[in-house]
């Protein structure tokens, strides 16, 4: 039977009720319950603009977003949003998922943290970025009423600290590749976490490449 918080029904299919196993069995208690908040805020966001969106594939998108944390789905060299993107296409594609779908939240995933794109693109994308940035930024906090707030961090509660531990979660995940967050905003996380991080410069590559002009 679905369950719906703040009016928005949880998805209740198969691989729906996998997917939320694997990651609560995966991520600890912060990031899970941050999954799923991202979710609704998500799935609220789309119902905010009428937007035409597979609550499915947008609770995919969700679940996955930071599997790239952990450290069963870390690779030694991608960036953390391409890794859980990577662990979902690779989940989905063993339940069948049509190869369009996965494409949809692969791209949800890996440009999460990219900003200024993905709300340009099909609604599991733009969405599953919405509600990362109401989540982690508070962007577009005041369009969502009180009521809804209340409701989803009920059943999904931020920790008292949840601003500090998410960026502690951030830098742990990343802190072994640090080239990896060249050009996106992880690179902010290691310049307050890391003293030793040397940020990249786009410039100096450019002037130190090997063209001669």
């Amino acid at each position: 039977m679905n369950v719906a918080i703040a009016g928005i029904p949880v998805p209740d299919s198969g691989i729906a009720r996998a997917a939320t196993q694997l990651v609560r069995d995966t991520e600890d208690d912060l990031l899970f319950h941050h999954s799923r908040r991202v979710f609704f805020w998500g799935a609220l966001t789309g119902e905010r603009r009428s937007l035409k969106y597979d609550p499915e594939l947008l609770y995919l998108g969700a679940m996955f977003h930071d599997m790239g944390l952990t450290r069963a789905h870390a690779s030694a060299d991608l960036r953390f949003e391409v890794d859980g993107a990577n662990a979902a296409r690779d989940f989905m594609a063993s339940y069948g998922v049509a190869e369009r779908d996965i494409e949809d939240v692969w791209t949800a995933i890996a440009l999460h943290t990219t900003p200024g794109i993905p709300e340009h693109m099909r609604p599991t994308i733009a969405l599953v970025t919405a509600g990362v940035e109401m989540d982690v930024l508070g962007i577009a906090y005041r369009d969502f009423t009180q009521e809804q707030r209340d409701q989803v961090c009920a059943c999904h509660p931020r920790e008292p600290d949840f601003k500090e531990s998410i960026i502690d979660h951030f830098a742990k995940g990343i802190a072994s590749k640090p080239l990896t967050t060249f050009g996106n905003v992880k690179a902010d996380v290691l310049a307050l976490k890391d003293p030793n991080y040397v940020r990249q410069n786009f410039c100096a590559l450019i002037l130190g490449s090997a063209w001669p002009n």
